[in-house]
């Protein structure tokens, strides 16, 4: 599940990261709100990461 979720931060964080590229050098506003858009889509994620992240280091000690 964790790599599942690494592959989907990166995925969403390349799309932030070129979106806020596009918005601050060109002044795309279509790109600042994918951009936004992203910011919360990673946040959810990252969120979850942590919740599958904890839950794996729990098993493992059992």
């Amino acid at each position: 599940m964790t790599e599942e979720l690494l592959k989907e931060i990166r995925r969403v964080s390349e799309a932030l990261l070129t979106d806020g590229a596009l918005q601050n050098e060109r002044n795309n506003k279509a790109a600042g709100v994918r951009a936004r858009k992203a910011s919360l889509e990673l946040e959810r994620l990252t969120k979850a990461f942590r919740k599958a992240s904890l839950e794996a280091d729990k098993e493992r000690d059992r």
